[in-house]
């Protein structure tokens, strides 16, 4: 399936979208990307670019990939070390029609949007929920930060 990644990654290249940028990690390894993703305007993460690993399975488009935040967020869906989980990228939530460019617009929209009602980190999602604005200025020193 290096066809349709190598046609996806020609796609990014031949249209680059304004607030990511994506490449592959090493010239050598189609099956491990690095994107870089502006904060969206009206968030925390607002003047932030977070740095994001894809590895995408040998067995891609039939298995999702994995995605991992290798710039510290403070989020409610993003662990401590980085792990990123969505449902689209379950088992059950991925389909071989879904592509990489809908799972970086997933993270975006995730990071403009946090679900708390499905946290990896609980105390960030009760915080989320209970005091948005203890959140908000928590959420924007980490990006302030870590995200320059």
């Amino acid at each position: 399936m290096s066809k349709r990644l190598q046609k996806e990654l020609k796609e990014f290249m031949d249209a680059p979208q304004g607030w990511f940028k994506a490449e592959l990690a090493s010239d050598d390894n189609l099956f491990l990307w690095r994107v870089a993703i502006d904060g969206p305007e009206k968030t925390p993460f607002e003047k932030g670019t977070f740095k994001i690993e894809i590895e995408v399975p040998t067995d891609y488009p039939f298995k999702p990939p994995k995605v991992k935040f290798l710039t510290k967020i403070y989020h409610p869906n993003v662990k401590s070390d980085g792990g990123f989980c969505t449902d689209m990228l379950t088992t059950e939530g991925w389909s071989p029609q879904l592509k990489i460019q809908q799972v970086i617009d997933e993270i975006y929209r995730l990071m403009k949007e946090p679900n708390a009602d499905n946290p990896l980190e609980p105390e960030i999602a009760q915080q989320f929920k209970t005091d948005k604005t203890a959140w908000a200025k928590t959420a924007k020193e980490w990006t302030k930060k870590h995200a320059k």
